[in-house]
């Protein structure tokens, strides 16, 4: 096992992965640009080190500033969270070339993976259905044109590298598929720096699905269930549950084995999630392939009993899975709810400032997952999220009223947060019964504006 690990993230995740390596006897190190300064999840690393001023080119992403912690503190390895460099194969490669283990996947393996038209021809390979679209980039209008009337409007534009849900429009006519794809090239270009997008027919009605993996450096690989992410806003994910309430048990079977095989054919190391949009006639699709931890791994914990960071450590360090699949139990039901540092009644606009009064719910079956406290000031320059609130019961039924009664008891004054926001949704009929789709969200969103 690892002597020292630095934790190239902030805020929630890396306190989470700072919890998991203190568990395991490990030290640690943690880097902090100047606005996070002060931070009280600091002061339970051995070890901190500034990288840099606030913007998180200048910090989170210097890559430079980075290794250069890594070195003069003498880490064995780095774990870069989710966001930020979690998902940068170059990061990965310098760390390779550095003899720092990167805690994840192999740098090649995750070039594979995060280059979208690549991974879709993998999944091909792997007799894994496809979403209906374009076999490579696309290069000019006329060939985005040309294939989207093809396949039929509406079409989606999505960036063939990165995710998190930037690089992507949806077009429902040839003027908007012009717009749209200039629109999602030059927000691929500034987040990726890669401009390339590929095309996919959009499946109207459909619920996202994931599925968790785990592979270790001798040829084991195992699911550990799926997840619902279909309770989602611009593409980012507001709601996840495990199990998902649309899929049932023959379903479930051929996706999460599908999901393994995706990750056995491209030599796929350490956590990491394949994705997948299921269409009203239950047919499966895969979209892609996350090579990193998730924001929503928590309510797979739950389930399942496993410490997935604990797990990623262990398999980075060249040790074999002790889990066995056959062996595994899936436990009841889990949901996690985003809480967010936005107004939803101003167009979701962010709100950072100080917090005044923080009163986390607790009680039955709750976890909250996060950095904050009274008096911690949210800083403009990143992510929104300041909690993930997952509660876990025998059943859904037990598990929406638990987290009814905990997001009641949550108080964060001071700043504009999602949760009001958050138990109107979680109300809603639809959401309640689990006859939801990915425009859920939408949907909900325009009722509301409708007058009375």
């Amino acid at each position: 096992m690892f002597t020292r690990v630095l934790i190239a993230n902030r805020g929630e995740v890396a306190l989470r992965v700072l919890r998991a390596c203190k568990e395991l006897g490990i030290e640690t190190v943690a880097v902090y640009s100047r606005a996070d300064a002060g931070s009280k999840y600091l002061d339970l690393a051995d070890e901190a080190v500034c990288i840099g001023a606030p913007p998180p080119s200048d910090s989170y992403l210097n890559i430079p500033n980075i290794i250069s912690a890594a070195e003069i503190t003498n880490v064995d390895a780095i774990h870069p969270g989710y966001g930020f460099l979690a998902e940068n194969d170059n990061f990965a490669e310098i760390c390779e070339e550095s003899n720092i283990v990167f805690i994840g996947p192999r740098s090649d393996v995750m070039r594979r993976v995060g280059n979208k038209t690549e991974a879709r021809r993998i999944a091909q390979d792997s007799k894994v259905p496809i979403i209906p679209g374009s076999s490579g980039t696309v290069e000019d209008d006329e060939e985005a044109l040309a294939l989207a009337h093809q396949l039929g409007y509406p079409v989606m534009i999505k960036a063939a590298a990165g995710g998190g849900g930037r690089g992507m429009r949806i077009a429902h006519n040839d003027i908007s598929l012009k717009n749209m794809l200039a629109l999602a090239r030059s927000e691929a270009g500034t987040a990726f720096k890669d401009s390339a997008v590929y095309v996919e027919k959009v499946l109207e009605r459909a619920r996202h699905v994931e599925v968790q993996i785990l592979a270790d450096q001798h040829g084991n690989i195992i699911h550990l269930g799926e997840r619902d992410c279909s309770i989602q806003r611009r593409f980012q994910k507001l709601i996840e549950e495990t199990p998902s309430p649309g899929i049932d048990g023959d379903l479930r079977e051929k996706i999460t084995r599908a999901a393994v095989r995706i990750a056995r054919a491209v030599g796929y190391t350490n956590a990491g999630t394949v994705e997948f949009l299921v269409d009203e006639g239950g047919q499966f699709h895969f979209i892609e392939m996350n090579a990193r931890l998730q924001v929503e791994h928590p309510v797979t914990e739950e389930v399942t009993g496993v410490d997935i960071v604990k797990e990623q450590l262990r398999v980075a360090a060249g040790e074999e899975l002790p889990l066995q699949q056959k062996r595994l139990e899936f436990k009841g039901v889990a949901v996690e709810c985003r809480v967010n540092a936005e107004n939803p009644a101003d167009a979701f606009r962010t709100s950072p400032g100080k917090i005044g009064e923080f009163v986390p719910p607790g009680g039955p079956g709750v976890r909250l997952d996060t950095h904050c406290h009274s008096g911690y000031e949210v800083k403009p320059f990143y992510d929104s999220m300041i909690a993930k609130l997952i509660v876990h019961q025998p059943t859904r039924d037990e598990a929406l009223a638990c987290l009814r009664r905990a997001l009641s008891e949550f108080v964060v004054e001071g700043i504009h947060t999602t949760i009001p926001f958050c138990q109107d949704l979680i109300r809603h009929g639809g959401y309640v019964t689990g006859n939801f789709n990915i425009h859920f969200v939408d949907e909900f969103l325009e009722s509301s504006r409708r007058p009375a």
